[in-house]
């Protein structure tokens, strides 16, 4: 018997140093890519396709991050993203918790045929709206302006789904209880349902801050002179018909990931809830 458990034992602990082993080389190659841009950053630009590549730079080279910041405007993209992120993203969970709060309590004719045309718009392609929507905001004379990029996206059929999703599972003794003392669906909404959504806004707010943050096509559109830039744009700036400084991208491009993972640190805590309430549910 001992050393069948000898064995047994032998067995599992392999198992798991094989699984974390695997986990390890997997972490790895998720890690690399940052690493080669960090790397890439700081070196010399005739360092960036001498053969056979390194993997470390000769000299660090910082103050590559001093000519993305004064080579262009880079603080003002930075403002520009910081705005228009931030408004989206508050815009978002604004419109989408209300929509999301109709759609999962209040009962109205037609309620659920209405959803689903709702939902019916995550299947239409951004290209197939995105020439309406530029004439629309031509004639509202919103072309460079903030309000321009912002007002399209403070809107999200994905995020009203997600919430409603949550918003049905909360139990509607809750609700009663405030009815009984005589609040209304604003008072069940701004006390009940918010502070038990925490997670579930945390996981929205991250996703809608990092596609508002990396969005590119669209300030593209509706945007025509360098100050108004967002990051993505701005990134662009380093790069001619002639030559592309690749250090330079990758340093602009660190420079612009740091929000995305400060945002994650402080928001992980309800992000991973999040997403381990709707793993459970569903």
């Amino acid at each position: 018997m001992g050393a069948l458990r000898l064995s047994r034992k032998i067995k599992r602990y392999s198992r798991k140093t094989i699984i974390t082993l695997i986990l390890i080389i997997i972490s790895l190659f998720c890690v690399f890519p940052f690493f080669w841009m960090l790397v890439t950053s700081v070196k010399m630009k005739s360092e960036l396709f001498q053969y056979p590549p390194s993997l470390w730079p000769s000299k660090w080279h910082w103050e590559n991050y001093i000519k993305v910041w004064t080579s262009v405007p880079f603080g003002r993209f930075y403002i520009n993203s910081v705005i228009c992120a931030v408004c989206i993203t508050i815009g978002q969970l604004t419109t989408c918790s209300l929509g999301a709060y109709a759609f999962a309590r209040l009962n109205f004719r037609g309620r659920d045929r209405l959803f689903l045309l709702y939902l019916a718009t995550l299947m239409i392609p951004f290209q197939v709206i995105m020439i309406p929507l530029y004439s629309i905001i031509v004639k509202l004379n919103w072309i460079d302006t903030y309000q321009g990029i912002i007002v399209p996206s403070l809107f999200s059929a994905y995020g009203t789904f997600l919430l409603r999703q949550f918003f049905m599972g909360v139990p509607k003794e809750l609700e009663e209880s405030v009815k009984i003392d005589g609040g209304g669906y604003l008072v069940c909404f701004f006390r009940i349902m918010l502070p038990l959504s925490k997670a579930a806004l945390a996981t929205l707010g991250i996703f809608v801050f990092l596609f508002s943050w990396n969005n590119f096509l669209w300030p593209l559109l509706v945007v025509n002179t360098i100050p108004m830039h967002t990051l993505p744009l701005g990134i662009t700036l380093f790069q001619s018909r002639s030559t592309t400084d690749w250090n330079l991208i990758m340093g602009a491009s660190c420079i612009a990931m740091m929000p995305l993972l400060i945002v994650f640190l402080f928001a992980q805590q309800y992000f991973i809830e999040g997403i381990t309430v709707g793993a459970v549910k569903g």
